[in-house]
Formats: structure tokens, sequence, C-alpha cells
């Protein structure tokens, strides 16, 4: 019995092609979210079917919980973003904004909240990430939070004037300094439904945002999850 759950166990490590070739190591502490629906109501113009011209509302989402919160109504600001109940808040354009919970940073959702939340910019795959910044790092080069990477080096995906779609960065992931103050790990994968490889209908739909994660509890700055 042992033994079958040894091999089971090895299996479930090893991601294969139909050729049966190796292709990836699976990783099996990290959260994988698929297709999470923001404002999909939402609309940057007035002829879109089905959708409103409109602010899109601010999703906040928890990493511990997994819960999503939209924030519609101002009396929803005042109840919910200046609280560490939540770790990052997709926001502004399509909710392409992805920013941290930080209760100092004038202009975010969690301003004047008791939030430390902050980001960094690693230039890894987010397999290769196994250490988050230090202190100094998080101060220097901590941003806010991520989008639009308009030639800066700082977002998460590159957007083109002439055909309006986002294309993700690869190999670029970003710690992320959760509102309480602990260390993870974030891969932002797509904002399109299916997190498809190639997009090339303007009006795919959008924003179902796919990303992954990895929060480490232990309070330490160990991000290894493979």
């Amino acid at each position: 019995m042992k033994y079958f759950l040894l091999i089971l166990s090895l299996a479930s490590l090893v991601a294969c092609s139909k050729d049966g070739d190796k292709v990836e190591q699976v990783d099996l502490v990290s959260t994988t979210v698929l297709d999470l629906a923001l404002d999909t109501l939402a609309s940057m113009s007035d002829d879109v079917d089905g959708k409103e011209k409109r602010p899109f509302y601010t999703v906040t989402f928890n990493f511990k919980t997994r819960q999503t919160r939209f924030i519609k109504t101002t009396q929803d600001s005042l109840d919910y973003l200046p609280t560490d109940g939540w770790d990052i808040a997709f926001s502004k354009e399509y909710n392409s904004y992805v920013v941290a919970n930080n209760g100092n940073t004038v202009g975010t959702p969690g301003y004047k909240g008791p939030g430390v939340g902050r980001m960094v910019v690693i230039e890894q795959p987010y397999e290769k990430v196994t250490e988050a910044p230090s202190e100094e790092v998080f101060t220097s080069e901590g941003v806010a939070g991520v989008g639009w990477d308009s030639g800066n080096g700082l977002g998460w995906f590159f957007y083109s004037l002439s055909n309006h779609i986002c294309v993700p960065v690869k190999n670029r992931t970003f710690v992320v300094k959760t509102a309480t103050g602990k260390f993870a790990k974030l891969q932002i994968m797509n904002i399109y439904k299916g997190n498809p490889p190639v997009v090339t209908d303007l009006f795919w739909p959008a924003p179902y945002v796919s990303f992954r994660y990895y929060v480490q509890e232990d309070g330490s700055r160990n991000l290894r999850t493979n």
C-alpha cells in the first residue's frame, strides 16, 4: 500500500505531454485561480451589448480565504477598504491594475487603513523566485501596484494602442507583502476568459483574471514552491 501511494505521489508531481515527455513539475503548494470574474458588466464605451459605460468597481481579494468583494458604493469603501481583510485589489480600467493593501499610500484603495502591503518586481519565472527581498529592497524598489508596462519595467502586461489587447509579460513575478506583513509571490497570467495563450479578438470576454500565488504563513522570506 505504501508503495502504491508513493508511485501515485510521484506521478502527481510530473506533467507529461501526449508523447510522454516531461514538461514541468507540478506545484503542489501554490494556489491557482482561473477565470475569476471581476467587473464584467462595466465598459469603457457605451456601444457594448450587455454592458454599461461607467468606472469599473474595485474588487478585493484575500489570499488566505480566497474571498472577493466588489466595492460598489461609498459605504462599501468606508466599511471594507480601510481594513486588513484583503491583500490585493483589482482596480481601474478592466480591473487591470493590481494593487497591494497599504494604508500609507495615497490614492490606493487601502489608504488610511492598517495594511502594510507592498510589491517588488522580480525579473524571474515564478518557480525560480525562492526568497522575498529584504526590507531595504521593499523600501527602495517597492511599488504600490502594477498594471500596464509602458516601458518602465514595472507592469504585468504590455498593451498595444493599435489593437487594444493586453499581453502578459513573460517571466515576471511579483513578491507581495500582504496586508498583515507576510510574504507571498504572485504571477498574473491573464485577464481574458479561458487564459488563452494568444488573443486576437478585441472583444474577447474580460476581465476574467487568472493568477497563482503562494503565501509563506510562517512569516519567513522563504518562497520556495518546488
